[in-house]
C-alpha cells in the first residue's frame, strides 16, 4: 500500500557535494544544510569522517558539523566508514551514523579495496563500539540494481547483504542505484525479494538519475509501501568509483511528484527550489531539477 507520509532523507551536502573537485567553503556547506532544514527537512546527511585522502572535499567535517546551527527536530546522521571516522564523528557530537558496502563483488575491490564479506568485517567494529554508545546506525548498500564493473548484479547478493547488515545491527537498509541502471520493474522486484528478509519499514530507496528513471523507480516501489526516500538536492553528485554516474534523484523533483500523490512529506518545495539554486549559483551550474527549471518560466503554486 503506498504510504500516506514519506521522510526524505536529503543527502546532498554529503553525497552531493564529495565528488566537487573545487573546494566549497565550510561556511557554504554549513548555509546549505541550514537552508534545508529551514526548508522543512527532518533528515539532513551532514558530511561524512572520513579520510582527507580519500575525499578532499569532505575534510572539514568536523568544522562543518560542529558549525550548523542544529533544530531539535532535525536529525544530522554522518557516514563513518571505520572506526576512526566513528571516532571523530562521536567528538563532534553525531547522533546518528551510516555504513556502506556494496552488494557488487567487482565495485566493492574499487571503492573499499577489499570484498564484499572484508567490508562486513570492518564495519563490524562500528557498529558494535555505535551500539555500545547507543548510536542508530544505518546501512548502505550500492549497486542494488546494477554495478559499472560487473554489470548485472543478482538479487540475492542484495537480499544476503541487507539481511546480514540488518542482524548485525543496522535500523534501516538504503537500496541504492549507485548508476541508475534500474528500470521500474527491476526496482519493484529487488525490493519485493529484499522484504521477504528485511521488513519493507526497515527500508529506503537511493536511486540516481543516470538514465532517467529514478522518479519512476521511486513510485513503481512506493506501491510496496517504502516510506523513506533518499534524494539530493540540485540532484547534487555523482560518484567517484562510477564513471559517468549522474547524482542522487534531485529532491525536488521528488517533492513535486509527491505533493501531486498527496503525500505529505512537510517540506516547503519553494524554498527547497530557492536552496537547490543556492547551491547550485556556488558551484557554477544550473539545478539538475527539472522542477526547478520549470519554475523559472511557470506560475504553477509548487505547495
Amino acid at each position: 500500500m503506498t504510504p500516506k507520509k514519506i521522510q526524505i532523507v536529503e543527502v546532498g551536502p554529503r553525497d552531493g557535494l564529495q565528488n566537487e573537485k573545487e573546494w566549497v567553503p565550510t561556511e557554504t556547506k554549513i548555509s546549505l544544510i541550514e537552508k534545508l532544514a529551514d526548508a522543512g527537512l527532518t533528515k539532513i546527511e551532514v558530511t561524512s569522517f572520513v579520510s582527507p585522502k580519500w575525499v578532499p572535499q569532505l575534510k572539514d567535517a568536523h568544522e562543518v558539523f560542529t558549525g550548523i546551527n542544529q533544530i531539535y527536530s532535525v536529525s544530522y546522521p554522518v557516514l563513518t566508514p571505520n572506526l576512526k571516522g566513528l571516532e571523530r564523528a562521536l567528538k563532534a557530537g553525531a547522533k546518528e551514523i551510516a555504513v556502506f558496502s556494496a552488494a557488487s563483488e567487482a565495485f566493492s575491490q574499487k571503492n573499499t579495496n577489499c570484498s564484499v564479506e572484508e567490508s562486513i568485517i570492518r564495519f563490524r567494529p562500528v557498529l558494535e563500539e555505535a551500539q555500545k554508545n547507543k548510536i542508530p546506525v544505518r546501512g548502505y548498500i550500492s549497486c542494488a540494481l546494477g554495478c559499472p564493473y560487473q554489470g548485472k548484479v543478482n538479487v540475492e547478493d542484495v537480499v544476503n547483504l541487507a539481511a546480514k547488515m540488518t542482524e548485525m545491527g543496522c535500523f534501516q537498509i538504503s537500496l541504492g542505484d549507485t548508476i541508475g541502471a534500474g528500470t521500474p520493474i527491476q526496482a519493484k522486484k529487488m525490493v519485493q525479494k529484499v522484504s521477504e528478509k528485511v521488513p519493507v519499514s526497515k527500508l529506503a530507496l537511493h536511486f540516481h538519475d543516470t538514465r532517467g528513471q529514478a522518479l519512476a523507480n521511486i513510485y513503481a516501489c512506493l506501491e510496496l509501501g517504502v516510506s523513506v526516500i533518499d534524494a539530493s538536492v540540485a540532484g547534487l553528485g555523482g560518484c567517484p568509483y562510477a564513471k559517468g554516474a549522474t547524482g542522487n534523484v534531485a529532491t525536488e523533483d521528488v517533492v513535486f511528484m509527491l505533493n501531486g500523490m498527496n503525500i505529505e512529506t512537510g517540506i516547503d518545495l519553494n524554498k527547497l527550489i530557492d536552496t537547490g539554486r543556492f547551491i547550485s549559483s556556488i558551484l557554477g551550474r544550473l539545478p539538475q531539477s527539472r522542477v526547478s527549471a520549470s519554475a523559472l518560466n511557470d506560475h504553477l503554486k509548487l505547495n
